[in-house]
């Protein structure tokens, strides 16, 4: 699959051990944001790219300019960071993300968000484009994220422990719930509707089989992706408040009579967009006023 602005990733800058060095890339990136701090990052998902292009005094810095920066092959993921305004407020957004089932070593798709918390962000807001497990959710619908299960059988934060992160993290406060509360409120007062249910993480790349979403609704899921947990578990363990949004784009496997296809997660995710935007756009402000985090607390070593 191809995108506009994909390729390869930047020049392979890693530690000792293999990891991508997440200081290299924060100091190439801050080199070129002309002295912007924010504190609220963003990331546009399958379809929800629209939104870096509202971003006012805007920089854009393709990911293959930044060293260690895994590249996107993915339609609908332009793969670029855009830095600038929204609602008047500083913001860090990732155009398009990389994801496990491309290939990439999981320390390798949580490299962003470690970036952007040496750069300062403090709150995340994540997006993606789901599939709908829950017969009482319809495509074309925004789904609040309030849990999340982690089916991918991969971890961000195996292998050597790092400086800045919690090594035994409690993902109990994951979903922030006061960041939920924000953003239901904005919706409720934009007009916005606005479901609520839990994320099941997959590998993919295929799609689930009926019997895999018989599996997924029987163990509390109401929306399934390929992507976001891996994101959420690292921002939490550098103390980053998460809030996240699916946009619905199909009814999983066996839930309808057609056959899935990218190219309809894509034709939802931009007839969703402007409502999605608005969402977003309405929340920023709110956001930003919470920014001062709780870190999460260690737990006891468990086994």
């Amino acid at each position: 699959m191809t995108g506009d602005g994909t390729g390869g990733g930047g020049t392979e800058t890693r530690r000792a051990g293999g990891e991508p060095d997440a200081a290299r890339a924060a100091e190439a990136l801050a080199t070129r944001l002309r002295g912007l701090q924010a504190r609220v990052g963003v990331v546009l998902g399958s379809g929800l790219g629209g939104l870096a292009d509202r971003f006012e005094d805007a920089v854009r810095v393709p990911y293959g300019d930044l060293p260690g920066w895994p590249a996107t092959g993915v339609e609908g993921h332009s793969g670029r960071v855009v830095a600038g305004r929204l609602s008047g407020i500083p913001v860090l957004g990732l155009a398009g993300r990389a994801h496990l089932y491309e290939g990439h070593a999981p320390e390798v798709v949580a490299l962003p968000v470690r970036v952007l918390a040496r750069l300062g962000v403090r709150v995340l807001f994540l997006s993606n484009a789901a599939g709908s497990v829950s017969p009482r959710l319809d495509p074309g619908e925004l789904m609040l994220i309030a849990d999340h299960l982690n089916l991918m059988g991969r971890s961000v934060l195996a292998g050597p422990a790092r400086e800045g992160e919690t090594r035994w993290t409690d993902l109990a406060g994951c979903w922030d719930p006061e960041l939920r509360r924000v953003v239901r409120e904005t919706a409720r007062a934009a007009a916005v509707p606005l479901r609520e249910g839990v994320y099941a993480g997959m590998l993919g790349p295929s799609y689930e089989t009926p019997a895999e979403v018989d599996m997924l609704r029987r163990l509390g899921a109401d929306a399934v992706g390929m992507s976001t947990v891996p994101e959420a578990i690292t921002a939490r363990a550098l103390g980053i408040r998460c809030v996240g949004v699916s946009c619905l784009t199909n009814r999983a496997a066996g839930m309808g009579a057609e056959p899935l296809r990218h190219e309809e997660v894509l034709e939802t995710g931009r007839r969703v967009a402007a409502t999605f935007e608005r969402l977003v756009l309405e929340s920023l402000e709110p956001l930003a006023g919470a920014v001062e985090p709780a870190p999460p607390a260690d737990v006891a070593e468990e086994g």
